[in-house]
């Protein structure tokens, strides 16, 4: 298993980055929170997992391990795959994904796109009792404050090469046009497609 990559950030597309390690650049699938924090040219260090399938080999990439750790933990549950573990994770923080299933929230888990009542369900009973510890008092229902997916919008769209005068301009109008409960990935998207280049 490789679990961690370091090296120069080559490349930033919407949902992926191209790390160079010793020569060879290595693609790896990101969420729009953990591309938000990285910048072309800088020294990157990402916990990865990767996941095997009989026509391909996936790297998944995240800014801690312990996103990771709930990665390959969530996929456990029946019905999930890698990209709606990611999905997850891109619309809760680890915690709020713990405090949501500890406590059986199925209306935060319904949150993420995929996944209906009886999917969330589904997650709370098969991970209840594997979740983990719940470290601080995060809401899973509250949901990320709009400073919060504000500076994580324009911190993504400043790695896909606008400025930073750009990238406030669209997340601010982004901002006012969509509901306040906008996820992050929703807004990247929505504030990419004002920007004239949806990918």
């Amino acid at each position: 298993m490789i679990s961690h990559i370091r090296g120069e950030l080559v490349s930033v597309g919407l949902s992926h980055v191209v790390i160079e390690v010793g020569g060879v650049g290595l693609s790896i699938q990101c969420g729009p929170n953990t591309i938000a924090g990285l910048h072309l040219g800088a020294k990157t260090h990402l916990s990865t997992s990767l996941v095997v399938r009989e026509d391909s080999l996936t790297l998944y990439g995240f800014a801690s391990e312990d996103e990771r750790t709930l990665f390959e933990l969530l996929q456990t549950a029946s019905g999930v795959g890698p990209r709606l573990a990611q999905a997850i994770l891109a619309v809760h923080s680890p915690n709020m994904v713990r405090a949501a299933i500890a406590n059986g929230d199925t209306k935060a888990l319904t949150q993420v796109s995929g996944i209906g009542k009886k999917g969330a369900e589904r997650l709370i009973l098969e991970l209840k009792d594997r979740i983990g510890p719940i470290s601080d008092t995060e809401s899973p229902q509250s949901g990320p404050s709009n400073t919060h997916t504000r500076d994580q919008v324009v911190g993504g769209i400043v790695a896909l090469g606008w400025s930073t005068h750009q990238a406030e301009k669209a997340t601010d109008r982004a901002m006012e046009e969509l509901d306040e409960n906008v996820t992050v990935p929703a807004a990247l998207k929505y504030a990419i497609g004002l920007l004239g280049r949806i990918r």
